[in-house]
């Protein structure tokens, strides 16, 4: 390979040595019996004289994480997957051939390692290696400087390396398993019942996105990655489970930033015979009780705020957020003037927008980046929510809301439309704005509507960007910081 430097090519050739020398240098199975966590959690307190007259014997292995050498006698850090533990290398100990081994090692080999544990004259609890296995000899040099920003795309793309020299990496995505564990848990003890939902799709629904599309061969049928698993989910709710939820994998083909991935991760979950204020209460309950079982407080710090999870949350309805924001009763009401008012906030329109969708350009605008607190927006237009049930006193405004932290939006939530005639109603009407050239609107569903027409008790349903959640709980500002692969551009 062209990238094959002078540093890459000496261990190449130490390589050949090595298996010169009679030598596995990718060895198989080595009897780990002991962690470098459990380890210092266990001896962290003994002395030196404990440990000598004990003589503890312990087996370890990771990889070579640093080294320094004194002739016949060396000492390295070997790190495994919890943690770092030093060791020492005798040559007295090891024997020639043994400590001819060691010598050709580098920092980045995998070892397995058996001997007594003392303390060094600095008292760093270390293992006096009595014998060492070579398990996989590293071709590469790990980077000395791995930090900062001109090498970013080079830690995404290469997130393998970022995790071995940056620990502070491999906590955030511990942390988000913790996270999601923790969701699992607040749920599955309510009576919710994990499922699983078609990825591939007919008609992409439950969502205004862009799908991607592909092919399956032997049906010969265009088929859609999902940009939710709504419609299935509620399909649920009419075959009788009355409490589902699903964490998935969602796809929408759209722009990369530091909020955007083209895949994602969302928890949706359904609640037959409840609508949207229930679900304001359940989300500040499950997030304030996540954050609490994995941080151990309510206060986070995100990108220069302290934001405070102790419930209640504020509370506001939509167009009073508008009010708020200083827009004219008029604009909130008459087309027009919305328009007008949204075009000299920048806002970019094609022409032929309902109201509702020209409220939600200067909601974007003038709303959205200052909610820094956790906020629950509430009572969006119809024209923007056509899966939503429609509020009783208004027409105009369905039982929605979408929960804000930072200018971001995390959950979004809805009393769920149930009544078939107006669902496809509101389909008919998105396909009417598809066919002027929305590509995000959404498509006719004919099963779906079949589903409502056998019945389908009042719900009310939510979705909470699990991405987005681990990104506040860790501090993390770009989704690509919380994603393990994001997506990349092809490389030169």
């Amino acid at each position: 390979m062209e990238d094959y430097n002078e540093l890459i090519q000496q261990r190449f050739k130490k390589l050949g040595e090595v298996c010169a020398m009679g030598v596995k240098p990718y060895a198989g199975r080595f009897p780990v019996a002991d962690s470098a966590q459990v380890l210092a959690e266990k001896y962290g307190n003994t002395g030196k004289e404990e440990l000598e007259q004990v003589k503890v014997r312990v087996t370890v292995a990771g990889r070579v994480i640093a080294m320094r050498s004194f002739g016949k006698a060396c000492f390295c850090h070997i790190q495994d997957g919890s943690g770092r533990i030093q060791l020492y290398f005798q040559k007295n100990t090891l024997g020639e051939d043994q400590y001819a081994l060691f010598k050709k090692l580098d920092i980045g080999d995998f070892i397995g390692a058996r001997g007594f544990l003392f303390r060094t004259k600095t008292n760093e609890l270390t293992i006096d290696a009595e014998d060492f296995t070579l398990l996989a000899k590293s071709l590469r040099p790990l980077p000395e400087k791995w930090h900062g920003l001109t090498d970013v795309e080079l830690r995404y793309r290469q997130r393998y390396v970022d995790l071995i020299v940056n620990p502070e990496v491999k906590k955030v995505f511990l942390m988000r398993t913790m996270i999601v564990q923790a969701i699992r848990g607040f749920l599955n003890s309510r009576g919710y019942l994990e499922v699983e939902t078609p990825m591939m799709q007919s008609i992409p629904g439950g969502a205004t996105a862009k799908p991607f599309k592909t092919h399956h061969n032997a049906l010969d049928m265009d088929l859609y990655l999902r940009i939710a698993p709504e419609l299935y989910l509620k399909r649920l709710l009419v075959g009788g489970f009355e409490r589902v939820y699903e964490i998935n994998r969602n796809f929408r083909n759209e722009g990369i930033s530091t909020r955007h991935n083209p895949e994602f991760t969302m928890l949706e979950f359904y609640t037959a015979y409840a609508d949207y204020r229930d679900l304001i209460t359940m989300t500040e309950e499950m997030i304030s009780t996540v954050a609490r079982d994995v941080l151990g407080t309510l206060k986070v710090g995100f990108e220069g705020h302290e934001i405070d999870l102790t419930p209640p949350w504020k509370r506001i309805s939509y167009r009073d957020s508008l009010r708020e924001a200083g827009v004219p009763e008029e604009v909130l009401v008459d087309a027009g003037k919305a328009r007008e008012y949204a075009l000299n906030k920048g806002a970019s329109l094609k022409g032929g927008e309902p109201l509702g969708k020209l409220l939600n350009e200067i909601f974007e605008a003038l709303v959205e980046p200052h909610l820094i607190q956790p906020t629950f927006i509430t009572d969006y237009p119809t024209d923007i929510s056509p899966l939503s049930k429609r509020c009783d006193d208004d027409p105009a405004s369905v039982e929605r809301f979408e929960l804000f932290v930072v200018g971001r939006e995390l959950a979004n939530a809805f009393s769920e439309l149930n009544d078939p005639v107006d669902q496809k109603e509101r389909f008919l009407k998105q396909v009417g704005e598809r066919e002027a050239g929305d590509e995000e609107a959404h498509q006719m569903d004919e099963d779906f509507i079949r589903a409502l027409e056998y019945g389908m008790p009042p719900a009310a349903g939510e979705g909470i960007g699990i991405d987005r959640l681990v990104m506040l709980l860790t501090g993390s500002s770009s989704i690509r910081d919380v994603i393990l692969f994001p997506q990349m551009k092809k490389e030169k």
